[in-house]
């Protein structure tokens, strides 16, 4: 099986977060566009990355779309991760297995999927791209009617790529 791509349909699912809260991503993406992100507490680039999906989701509160961050790992360490970086987006389990992550095969963490209101996949972004963060922004706002936001500036400190 091959990562998913910009065309294809995007599987549903229905994970709980941390919380025990149930999040669902159904087949025809009826709440909106999401971004949805496979990452893990271990994986540096995704630490490197996680900021930046927050900043994502405070240019853009409310209603109209979602980020559902996926953790391959069921551990306390994704807990420690989140608190350690203040997330505040839902923060989604795989199940035993991974059956999500198998579906999206995502190429390495953090794995970044723009899934369109019509439920197809618009864009991907494997790694930590500035330029892929800023493009995801500017999508988001495009569906949502608003002026896009930047939300990883050049000269921020970090670097512009890092693979996953």
């Amino acid at each position: 099986m091959a990562m998913l791509t910009a065309g294809d349909r995007a599987p549903a699912f229905e994970l709980l977060d941390l919380a025990g809260t149930r999040h669902r991503l159904g087949d025809n993406g009826a709440a909106g566009p999401a971004v949805v992100v496979f990452w893990k507490p271990e994986c540096n680039t995704c630490a490197l990355g996680a900021p930046y999906l927050q900043r994502l989701t405070d240019a853009y509160p409310g209603e109209g779309w979602r980020l559902l961050a996926i953790s391959q790992d069921r551990s306390q360490r994704t807990a420690e991760f989140v608190s350690e970086h203040a997330l505040t987006f839902p923060i989604l389990l795989d199940d035993e297995g991974w059956p999500v992550s198998k579906h999206y095969d995502p190429e390495a963490t953090p794995t970044l999927f723009f899934v369109s209101d019509g439920g197809v996949i618009e864009m991907t972004s494997v790694g930590f791209h500035k330029e892929e963060l800023n493009q995801v922004a500017a999508r988001l706002a495009d569906h949502l009617g608003q002026p896009a936001q930047v939300i990883a500036e050049p000269d921020d400190g970090n670097p512009p790529f890092r693979p996953g």
